[in-house]
């Protein structure tokens, strides 16, 4: 009889091997993170000057809106989401730097499969934006947002999926570009629109028509918006507070719910995935 000799870079590529690859990408990027410091903290002090010196600012612009509500407890939901936009997308850029050493192409000539080097490199970005977005939310109470354990639950959750998305979308980005100050731009570039025109920082509901139009087919405003309706739950308001600074996303005079904005997120991270695993199969170095 003849024996038949399979390949060892065949017979490794199991469902236990996608998985350890996955997770030596995702602990190098972690790893990365650590000796990076300087990023995370930039980017953090960001999210917080949005947060208590431009939202008490705009604030005190405001003396004729609806009592109940301060715009520091509006905007957490989209500094929130800003940080896990921002923290997610830049994370991508290391596949940019790494292409430009030639440490890509070693990765690639390995037995690991392609679509699990993308699957680590989208949960390395998730991870480090929702350790990102964490240290925003443990600020809730200087918002006036209440230490309720399951409004904390939703919201992580929440981040989570935001998280993945976007982080999807960067590592789609970085495998259309060569050089890093390229995927800087780019991802700059990116994620201005998909934060400002996202009701991260002021709703969507009264903005004009052909504004407001461009905002409904932006992924993040879906991820925003159920965000500010678990805050607006937990939060002590007049019904005018709530009309003007959580009105939700409609089509049509028809009022989106959370459940389907939630869904419509998570679909798009999945097409962006697809997407980035399709690059990286075709990538050559």
């Amino acid at each position: 009889m003849t024996a038949t000799r399979v390949p060892a870079q065949a017979a490794n590529r199991g469902l236990g091997h996608d998985l350890r690859v996955a997770r030596v990408v995702l602990v190098r990027d972690l790893m990365r993170f650590l000796h990076d410091v300087g990023r995370a903290v930039s980017t953090l002090l960001q999210g917080v000057m949005m947060l208590f010196v431009i939202g008490v600012g705009f604030g005190s612009l405001m003396p004729d809106a609806p009592a109940g509500v301060e715009l520091t407890t509006v905007m957490f939901p989209g500094v929130i989401a800003m940080l896990v936009i921002s923290t997610a997308i830049a994370s991508a850029g290391s596949i940019v730097s790494d292409r430009e050493f030639g440490f890509l192409r070693e990765i690639l000539a390995s037995p690991a499969r392609r679509s699990a080097i993308a699957l680590g490199k989208v949960l390395g970005g998730a991870v480090l934006a929702v350790f990102q977005g964490s240290l925003i939310l443990v600020m809730a109470g200087l918002a006036g947002i209440p230490y309720e354990p399951m409004l904390l639950v939703k919201l992580a959750g929440l981040m989570c999926v935001l998280a993945l998305t976007t982080s999807a979308l960067g590592v789609l980005t970085a495998t259309l570009v060569r050089h890093p100050e390229a995927f800087l731009g780019i991802s700059q570039m990116a994620i201005t629109p998909l934060v400002l025109l996202s009701g991260a920082l002021f709703p969507i509901a009264n903005l004009p028509s052909w504004l407001k139009a461009v905002a409904v087919v932006n992924p993040i405003t879906y991820a925003v918006d159920p965000m500010r309706r678990v805050v607006f739950e937990r939060v002590e308001t007049t019904p005018e507070a709530e009309a003007l600074f959580n009105p939700g996303v409609t089509w049509f005079s028809w009022q989106v719910p959370g459940s389907v904005e939630v869904l419509m997120v998570g679909g798009a991270g999945l097409v962006f995935l697809a997407l980035a695993v399709r690059r990286f199969n075709k990538m050559t170095s």
